[in-house]
C-alpha cells in the first residue's frame, strides 16, 4: 500500500489525467441509462472511489509543516462522503432493479440519511464552518492569522498568535494613529516598552507565554457557544447548514410517501433550499443597528453559496416539473432543430442524453 501511495504522489499528473480519460468514456458505454444493466454505472462508480482514494492520497501527502490548524479534524469525513456519493447511483440502478421503481426509495432514503449523518458530523467536527462542496472538500480556515476574527465570527477579540520581540509591542498596543501627534505618542510609547523588555528579560518571556496561552485556549466553537452567546446571526447560520444537510432527505422520504409525480416533494424541497439560503444570506450580511456577530465569509464560502445557487437550476429537471413543462420545451427544440444536418443530429443525441440523466435521482438530487 506505501508502494502504491508512492508511486501515485510522484506521478498524480499521469494518474489525473487517466482518470478524466476513463470517465469520459464511461459516459458512452451502451446501455448507461437503462434500468436492466448496471454494468456501466458499477464501472464508473469503481473509477469515482479509484479517483477518489488517489486525491485524498495527494491531498494527504506528508509535509514539513502540519497540514492542521488548531483544532481541526483529522477523520476523512470528506473521502467518506465522496465514497458514499460515488456509489450511490449503483445503490439506486440496483435497487430499481431488484426491488422495483416504488421500493428503490427506500434504499435512496437510507442512503440519504447517511450522507445527512457523514454530513452533520462534519460540520460538528469542523467548527461549525460551512460545507463546501457539501462536505466533500475540507473547509480550511483562510483568516488563521486576521485578528478580531475567529473561525469566521466577527467580534470575538483575539490575541497575537505569537511573540516576535518590538514587533510583538506594536501589536500589543494595536494599530498607530493616522495623526501626528497620535504617532509621536505611539513611537515614544513603544520605544519605552521595547527598552523595558531589552532591560528586563523576563518581561517579555511574560508577554510571550501569555500571547501562546491566549492562542491556545481558542478552539472549536461548541454549539452552546454558537446558539446562545453569539446572537441570532449565528443561530440562523447553523439552522441554514442543517436545512441544506437535511433537505434531501427530506425530498425522498415525501417522494417516498406521496409519489415522484407529486408537488408536494417538490414544493417543499424549493422551500428548503429557498429558507437555508436565506438564513445564510442574513448570517453573513453585516448590520450596522445590531449586535449580532456576523460569519465573516472566506473566498471559497462565498463561490459555495454560488455553487448552491446554482443547483437550484435541477428543479426544472425533477418531476413533475420536468415531465409537465421541461421535456416538452426539450422535445419541441428537437423537432424544430432535427431537420437541420448536424446540428439536428447533436441536439438529437443531446436531448437523449438529457432525458436518460433525468430518470437517475442520483444525478439531479443536488446532493
Amino acid at each position: 500500500m506505501e508502494a502504491y501511495k508512492l508511486w501515485v504522489r510522484k506521478n498524480k499528473e499521469a494518474v489525473q489525467f487517466l482518470e478524466s480519460l476513463s470517465n469520459g468514456i464511461t459516459w458512452v458505454l451502451p446501455e448507461r441509462f437503462s434500468n436492466s444493466e448496471i454494468g456501466p454505472e458499477a464501472v464508473y462508480a469503481f473509477l469515482g472511489v479509484l479517483s477518489t482514494v488517489n486525491q485524498h492520497i495527494i491531498d494527504t501527502a506528508p509535509t514539513k509543516t502540519p497540514a492542521h490548524g488548531l483544532g481541526e479534524s483529522t477523520f476523512p469525513w470528506s473521502l467518506c462522503l465522496s465514497i458514499i456519493k460515488d456509489s450511490e447511483t449503483v445503490v439506486e440502478v440496483a435497487a430499481q432493479q431488484f426491488a422495483g421503481e416504488e421500493r428503490k426509495w427506500n434504499y435512496l432514503a437510507v442512503t440519504e440519511a447517511v450522507k445527512a449523518f457523514v454530513r452533520l458530523a462534519a460540520f460538528c467536527d469542523s467548527g461549525y464552518k460551512m460545507l463546501l462542496q457539501g462536505g466533500e472538500t475540507v473547509n480550511v480556515d483562510e483568516r488563521q492569522a486576521a485578528p478580531q476574527v475567529h473561525n469566521g465570527w466577527i467580534g470575538d477579540a483575539r490575541e497575537p498568535g505569537g511573540c516576535n520581540g518590538p514587533g510583538y509591542i506594536h501589536d500589543y498596543h494595536g494599530s498607530i494613529p493616522k495623526s501626528l501627534e497620535g504617532r509621536a505618542i505611539s513611537a515614544l510609547s513603544r520605544f519605552g516598552e521595547n527598552a523595558k523588555m531589552v532591560s528586563d528579560p523576563m518581561r517579555s518571556k511574560k508577554l510571550c507565554m501569555s500571547s501562546k496561552a491566549s492562542a491556545l485556549s481558542v478552539g472549536k466553537p461548541t454549539l452552546y457557544s454558537l446558539w446562545l452567546q453569539k446572537g441570532l446571526s449565528s443561530r440562523l447560520f447553523v439552522t441554514g447548514e442543517v436545512l441544506f444537510v437535511l433537505r434531501p432527505l427530506i425530498y425522498v422520504l415525501f417522494i417516498r410517501k406521496y409519489g415522484i409525480q407529486s408537488w408536494k416533494p417538490w414544493l417543499i424541497s424549493l422551500v428548503m433550499d429557498l429558507a437555508g439560503m436565506s438564513f445564510l444570506s442574513y448570517s453573513t450580511t453585516w448590520c450596522p443597528r445590531s449586535d449580532d456577530k456576523f460569519y465573516q465569509l472566506t473566498t471559497s464560502e462565498k463561490y459555495e453559496l454560488k455553487r448552491r445557487k446554482l443547483l437550484w437550476a435541477l428543479y426544472i429537471m425533477r418531476d413533475p416539473f420536468f415531465t409537465k413543462y421541461t421535456k416538452h420545451r426539450l422535445e419541441k427544440t428537437d423537432g424544430y432543430l432535427s431537420r437541420v444536418p448536424l446540428i439536428g443530429f447533436l441536439t438529437d443525441k443531446l436531448v437523449e442524453l438529457v432525458v436518460g440523466v433525468q430518470t437517475r435521482y442520483t444525478y439531479i438530487s443536488g446532493s
